[in-house]
């Protein structure tokens, strides 16, 4: 009866296990949080910055963070500072028009 039936093709070394190679669990991964933008493009710029932390270990995020908070506080600073006074117009001279 084995005589009947076809013998399986053989599958290339190369196309086994065509899924790639199984992940790395300790690998960084993508969080996949999704950044909303502020209209603020300093705010905006820092945000993004965040998905930097996606690509490094754990162990490398810090410098990350430490960045954004930074730029994060600074832009915020900038929010509460006082504006600059108005300049004092000069004064006006004065016409005599009587004649």
């Amino acid at each position: 009866m084995s005589d009947l039936m076809p013998e399986p093709a053989a599958v290339p070394r190369e196309q086994e296990g065509t899924a790639g190679p199984a992940p790395d669990p300790a690998a960084p991964a993508p969080l996949g949080v999704v950044r909303t933008p502020t209209g603020n493009a300093e705010v905006d710029a820092r945000l993004e910055r965040l998905a930097d932390a996606d690509h490094l270990p754990a162990d490398g995020h810090i410098e990350v963070y430490e960045d954004v908070h930074r730029g994060l506080r600074d832009a915020l600073t900038a929010l509460d500072a006082r504006p600059a006074p108005a300049p004092v117009p000069a004064p006006m001279p004065s016409y005599n028009n009587r004649s």
